[in-house]
């Protein structure tokens, strides 16, 4: 009787059973324990191919049982660290031991494997064939499908449509089965590993990432995941740069000037389709372009190279591509600060970078290097904003460094470096990026009729500043000019503010750098004279007074008055209520006013 000595290669991807049954005659199996340890190792790991091997020996005792095959286990189980050595050879060596000792047949599906029994003059026999399935990924996608979601437990659904124009859609009635899902995820990993153009990405515990030729697929198994979940992504058309329909202005401006893109939008609207156009396009006009993604899931045309993270880290691959120069890199899917900082590095050591980022606005991509990077070198590193919606390039930025005074502040020594955003097509000024105090802001540029962003902004600090000095002080501030403010408060409160012979007032001018003057709300309500009347009812309770207001005003501040008085500022809760204890200041005044009839109302 024959002796078949299986590697794992042939278990772990279902060859093996599929072999022997069309055989048509019963041979003696000898699986080394060196093979089982191996696969026992990465199922504890929670990977997928350690599952699908179990499977696999399942399925070979059934057909031993059955009295097909004879089975038997042999060998000695090999050291954690040959295990872990897997890949260098060691637990394949154990396999050759075996297969030379019991004068067997050595089946592999490995290449290097076969090629060194050969060597050493083992009989082996190599084999291409994969087993048959009743479901795969393939089957769940026609045409228009862009993404597949598969769960055991769940109906099959899948996305219809186009970016920004796509419907989520039930596949059949009756839900997955786990068995139904282990099959499609099982198929998946093996014929990832043996299509030359096909690779796992990651492989850990709980979580397989694989690209199969054009499908981005994540498997999700407990306790990763509640249940065994697929999740496949495919591009359902290719596109060039002539399909985006772009003006002259801004291809002339991707070809001469633009050499730090940017192309953000939501997930979903179409950004990786264009990156691949735009990368296509750059390499026609012969211009070396690579590619850096994990997982690699751009469909690019040949000439131009793929690199994912090297040794796990996409700072080593960023390394690497310092060396080849290329004259573009395409940055797919940047999120961590780590991503942001490489990009940074490549395209300050002079490479073409294209970065793909995730934003709801034009403005967020840029927003995400802020605190990443030095303020100052966010426009030689970003120079064009591509915002994409729905399958189109909605909006184009452009960013340019100046030393100027900000828009609406009129001093010349408040001139500092700033950073201005511009809409490319019209060339109108959008925004403002500068250091204001401690902190950096992004200041939309003034609409007409609006006040100047950067007072608006200066009101902003002043208020946390006022605030961190008079926690418990209900106050208002206004910004009349970049160097004076009016502090508005109840009168009872401005002794507070001022503090003792103005010392409170003095170190808050010199915190904040400008001059405050403080008035009364009252001060103010003559000042801007009438308003409309809010209707306020009173309710007497024995330690408190109760007015209440519509609940349309509730979070607003809102003034109260009794007759033409002015009494006091307060926000009304979720449902119009303001409450005040009889015994303070202000809960005294409402019982004289209570007392006396006087009218009471409200304004904004």
């Amino acid at each position: 009787m024959e002796v078949i000595v299986p590697d794992t290669s042939v278990i772990v991807d279902g060859r093996l059973t599929q072999y022997l049954r069309e055989l048509g005659e019963r041979v003696r199996v000898v699986v080394p324990e060196a093979v089982v340890a191996e696969i026992e190792h990465q199922a504890n790991e929670k990977r997928a191919i350690g599952h699908v091997g179990l499977e696999e020996l399942k399925k070979l005792r059934e057909m031993a049982e059955k009295g097909e095959i004879e089975l038997e286990f042999y060998g000695e189980r090999p050291e954690l660290w040959q295990i872990k050595r897997a890949k260098s050879g060691e637990i394949d060596n154990m396999v050759r031991e075996v297969a030379m000792e019991l004068k067997g047949i050595l089946l592999t599906g490995d290449a290097v494997q076969r090629d060194v029994a050969i060597a050493k003059g083992i009989r082996v026999i190599y084999l291409e064939a994969r087993r048959e399935v009743r479901h795969r990924l393939e089957d769940f996608f026609d045409e228009n499908t862009m993404s597949v979601h598969l769960k055991a437990g769940v109906v099959p659904m899948a996305k219809k449509g186009r970016p920004g124009e796509w419907r989520l859609t039930p596949l059949r009635e009756e839900p997955l089965t786990d068995d139904e899902v282990h099959e499609i995820a099982d198929d998946i990993v093996e014929r990832a590993r043996r299509d030359p153009e096909s690779f796992i990405e990651l492989d850990a515990e709980g979580a397989t990432v694989v690209q199969l030729r054009n499908y981005r697929i994540v498997i999700a198994r407990p306790p990763f995941a509640d249940r065994i979940e697929i999740t496949a992504v495919r591009p359902i058309k290719k596109l060039s740069i002539e399909d985006y329909h772009l003006s002259e202005k801004l291809l002339k401006r991707l070809t001469e000037k633009a050499e730090g893109i940017l192309i953000a939008g939501a997930p979903g609207e179409g950004k990786s389709t264009f990156a691949q156009a735009l990368a296509e396009w750059y390499s026609s006009m012969g211009k070396i372009v690579k590619t850096m993604e994990k997982p690699r899931d751009l469909q690019v045309a040949e000439e131009i190279t793929q690199y994912t993270a090297l040794e796990g880290k996409m700072e080593l691959t960023g390394d690497l591509l310092l060396l080849v120069r290329p004259d573009y890199t395409i940055y797919d899917e940047m999120r961590k600060t780590r991503d942001f900082k490489i990009y940074a590095d490549l395209r300050l050591a002079g490479v073409g970078m294209v970065g793909v980022v995730h934003a709801t606005k034009p403005i967020d991509a840029v927003q995400r290097f802020i605190g990443r990077v030095e303020l100052g070198m966010i426009p030689q590193i970003v120079d064009t904003v591509l915002f994409i919606k729905a399958g189109k390039v909605e909006k184009v930025l452009s960013l340019e460094y100046k030393v100027k005074v900000p828009s609406g502040m009129t001093e010349e020594d408040l001139a500092r470096p700033v950073i201005e955003v511009r809409d490319f097509e019209s060339g109108e000024l959008e925004y403002e990026i500068y250091t204001y105090g401690e902190e950096i802001s992004i200041v939309p540029v003034k609409k007409k009729g609006e006040k100047a962003p950067a007072l608006k902004l200066a009101e902003r600090k002043l208020r946390q500043e006022i605030k961190r000095f008079l926690p418990d002080v209900y106050t208002e501030v206004e910004l009349v000019s970049p160097h004076r403010a009016v502090v508005y408060a109840d009168e009872f409160d401005i002794p507070t503010i001022i503090g003792k012979k103005g010392k409170r007032i003095t170190e808050l001018e010199k915190k904040v750098g400008i001059s405050i003057d403080v008035k009364s709300f009252e001060e103010r309500a003559m000042e801007e004279g009438p308003r409309e009347k809010i209707p306020v009812e009173i309710e007497e309770k024995k330690r408190q007074f109760v007015l209440r207001v519509s609940k349309d005003f509730a979070g607003m501040p809102i003034k109260f008055y009794a007759g033409e008085d002015y009494i006091f500022t307060a926000t009304p809760s979720k449902k119009g209520l303001v409450k005040v204890n009889r015994n303070t200041p202000i809960g005294r005044e409402l019982e004289r006013i209570v007392r006396e009839n006087l009218e009471v109302w409200a304004s904004i």
